[in-house]
């Protein structure tokens, strides 16, 4: 049986149970964890707020970090800071024993994304460079909001276990979450949940694609590129001819191979002879046991460019995430709650609003997006994410909701747009909600997280969890930073 398949004997009798709860009307501890995040929405809000404003690059977001583990120290959480040897990651816990239910929090941004809250592409006036396209402004803060509205309820002995929160630094790159993984932060946990705003209400059993990243950095020398051009050794002559090796290389790689690069620098004057010159590649495959063949046969395309060029290499390994393992039983109870949550309306102004973003759109999909929740199963998303790796360790689930106007891509000034104003902020509120209500049903049903785990061996088979990340590789803490020259060559 195939892992990516959904596993119908645990959508089973074991889940009855859970159906039924679903089904039913709020009991008094929903209807206390709706309330609290209802009563805590509009301070939620603000800290979504001021983390988009703060948009921060991955191993670098002090002020998001700060703001969410502030918050949750203020809730009554313990909070331990700087885990994994990161210092912009954090945990955030209430209760104790089992079970363990963790809610995953993201709060990086991207590059040359600035944005206003406006349906137009107007870059912010202080002249900002990076914004949240991705929607981890929400991410964090939604996630936080569902633990500590659970974590209430432990506290007043309704609900048995502990909740856990993880900050997740450098989600875009900077594989944090691995390294977390590696720290043993998740070996105690029963279940981990997580969302992703997106353009669409969205759960099922949705794989990802595994990646490698990294960055072939170039040592020349220089020389007037018309009067003494043969003196120089152009990095930027090797950059080219990685690329172009790399190029030839894709028509002889497995199905569902994903090659792409950027060149992130490349000498400053034509009349110079380049003598720094650095290209940065992800590599992506729906299964991570092909990629490191293929990170191989890339290494050499970048040791030829540097080769023929008398130039010399540095490789800069920034790391690898694994692809999600699906988790069936945990997903058809997040379904669920989603369907049963979602309440999105919106304005006569946000549609006004919407209606501009899709005019800058190739596609136009419908609003009717807001009050449908799609069923994924069985399907490959085509980005990556470094929740992957909890996957293989933990049963673990998500979910999407519509916090951006459908039809609108991520990594777009589109997305960081609709994610600062109340488009976002609604979307937010329902993936709280999904999220709370969910991980009450866990802490409730140690029937379904016993198949939980039971389904995850079943789909690992023979299989063990193997990181992509190199033996004693540490966080790349500064991934973000402009590449630099005058670093040693690797051999």
């Amino acid at each position: 049986m195939s892992r990516r398949l959904s596993v119908a004997l645990f959508a089973g009798l074991c889940l009855l149970f859970a159906s039924q709860r679903l089904q039913a009307q709020p009991d008094d501890v929903e209807q206390s964890v709706l309330q609290s995040l209802t009563d805590h929405r509009d301070a939620s809000w603000q800290i979504a707020q001021k983390i988009w404003q703060a948009a921060e690059p991955g191993y670098q977001e002090t002020v998001s970090s700060q703001l969410l583990a502030d918050a949750a120290e203020a809730a009554g959480l313990k909070v331990t800071r700087e885990v994994a040897g990161i210092p912009t990651a954090f945990t955030a816990e209430f209760g104790s024993g089992h079970p363990v239910i963790g809610i995953l929090g993201e709060y990086d941004a991207l590059p040359g994304l600035s944005q206003q809250a406006q349906p137009e592409r107007l870059p912010r006036a202080d002249e900002h460079n990076w914004g949240h396209a991705c929607g981890h402004h929400l991410f964090g803060t939604a996630s936080l909001s569902a633990a500590i509205a659970v974590a209430d309820q432990i506290r007043s002995g309704k609900l048995p276990g502990t909740v856990r929160f993880y900050g997740c630094p450098a989600e875009e790159g900077g594989s944090g979450k691995v390294f977390m993984v590696q720290a043993g932060l998740f070996n105690d946990c029963d279940a981990v949940l997580h969302w992703h705003p997106g353009s669409r209400n969205a759960a099922g059993d949705r794989s990802s694609l595994a990646r490698i990243a990294v960055k072939f950095q170039f040592e020349g020398r220089t020389a007037h590129a018309a009067s003494a051009p043969h003196l120089g050794r152009s990095a930027l002559d090797a950059v080219e001819l990685t690329a172009h090796a790399s190029e030839l290389m894709r028509e002889h790689t497995p199905d569902n191979t994903r090659i792409h690069h950027v060149i992130t620098s490349g000498g400053e004057a034509p009349n110079v002879v380049p003598p720094f010159a650095e290209i940065y590649y992800y590599i992506r495959h729906p299964e991570g046991r092909y990629l490191k063949p293929l990170y191989d046969r890339l290494e050499l395309c970048a040791r030829a460019g540097a080769l023929a060029t008398e130039t010399q290499l540095r490789i800069r390994y920034e790391g690898g995430i694994r692809e999600i393992m699906p988790n069936s039983t945990l997903t058809s109870i997040v379904r669920r709650r989603l369907q049963t949550q979602n309440d999105l309306q919106w304005t006569e102004a946000e549609q006004q609003f919407a209606a501009r973003i899709q005019q800058t759109l190739d596609t136009k999909d419908g609003l009717e997006a807001l009050q449908t929740v799609d069923d994924v199963d069985n399907t490959i998303g085509k980005g990556s994410t470094d929740v992957g790796d909890i996957s293989w360790v933990v049963p673990t689930t998500g979910f999407t909701t519509v916090c951006w106007v459908p039809g609108t891509p991520a990594h777009s000034w589109q997305a960081v747009a609709a994610g600062g104003m109340t488009i976002g902020e609604k979307g937010m509120h329902l993936a709280a909600r999904t999220l709370a209500l969910t991980a009450v049903d866990l802490f409730r049903s140690p029937a379904v997280l016993k198949q939980a785990a039971a389904e995850l061996q079943q789909r690992l088979g023979t299989e063990k969890y193997e990181s992509l990340m190199l033996p004693g590789q540490k966080p790349p803490l500064d991934y973000r930073n402009p590449p630099k020259a005058g670093a040693p060559a690797t051999p």
